[in-house]
């Protein structure tokens, strides 16, 4: 699949992969801030911003689109930072292609499965109600984002959510309706295959991996990496930094954007990967 994509700046590549319900919008002002020092992508992830629609949505699709990415642009290596499921993805690729990263940074989620969907954990609870409430807006007969916000409101109550969500409701300039550039029926349908992950003990630290420099960054009020997932990361990334930012919730980079660039930098300057 060829991805839409944004691009600036010069120097070693830096591939930036955005969460659910996001797109390659969301990390413009981080990727400015990186750009002077690196050359740094922005992809729009399948059935997310400009890029294709699939009816299929696994991380194994969305590392294969990150491969043939990479193989457009002749990277044969590059580092990688992926957030939320973006940041899966970027786990996924790592694992089958540890050759082709250099240094790995996830952004806020772990590398194994969260519960079921009959779980009861807040991730889970959350991701059902928005992949709902997106699918059941009434895009044909809303006039304004307004109207659309004031019917999401009652199953998402948070306005910074709402405000987020409704980034990827556009007006088509031909039919003059409102329609999401989410593939809202796609990314409700393969929900269990987002909520899907690794098994560590398939994936207990290759030498590829054990060379592979690793930093997971986690905000200190978000749910997704708790002692189970630290577990799992130290299983499959032996030698991983695990860093917080303090009163941060899940989307770090942009609650906490000043933490969060130097907590990269920081770690994109260190010495490169060494064999074990």
């Amino acid at each position: 699949m060829e991805l839409n994509y944004r691009e600036m700046g010069e120097g070693e590549p830096l591939i930036i992969l955005h969460g659910l319900y996001g797109s390659s919008d969301n990390w413009l002002n981080i990727a400015r801030e990186l750009a002077g020092s690196y050359r740094v992508f922005l992809p729009d992830q399948r059935n997310h911003g400009h890029s294709p629609h699939s009816e299929t949505h696994t991380y194994e699709a969305m590392q294969e689109d990150l491969r043939e990415f990479m193989d457009r642009h002749h990277l044969p290596g590059a580092n990688i930072l992926g957030h939320s499921m973006g940041g899966k993805t970027a786990i996924y690729f790592a694992a089958a292609y540890p050759e082709r990263v250099n240094k790995l940074i996830v952004v806020d989620i772990g590398p194994s499965a969260y519960p079921q969907l009959t779980g009861s954990s807040a991730p889970v609870l959350s991701h059902l109600n928005i992949t709902q409430a997106l699918y059941n807006l009434d895009t044909k007969n809303v006039q304004t984002l307004r109207e659309a916000d004031q019917q999401l409101a009652e199953a998402i109550p948070y306005l910074q959510v709402r405000q987020f969500l409704l980034k990827n409701l556009k007006r088509n300039k031909q039919t003059g309706r409102y329609q999401w550039l989410l593939n809202i029926r796609a990314i409700r349908n393969e929900l269990p295959n987002i909520m899907d992950g690794l098994d560590p003990e398939r994936h207990s630290g290759t030498e590829a991996i054990r060379s592979m420099p690793v930093l997971f960054i986690r905000g200190e009020r978000s749910p997704y990496i708790g002692d189970k997932q630290k577990q799992d990361i130290h299983t499959i990334f032996p030698q991983a930094r695990i860093e917080t930012i303090e009163d941060a919730g899940h989307w770090v980079h942009a609650e906490k954007r000043k933490p969060f660039l130097k907590m990269v930098n920081h770690f994109l300057e260190q010495e490169p990967r060494v064999n074990s």
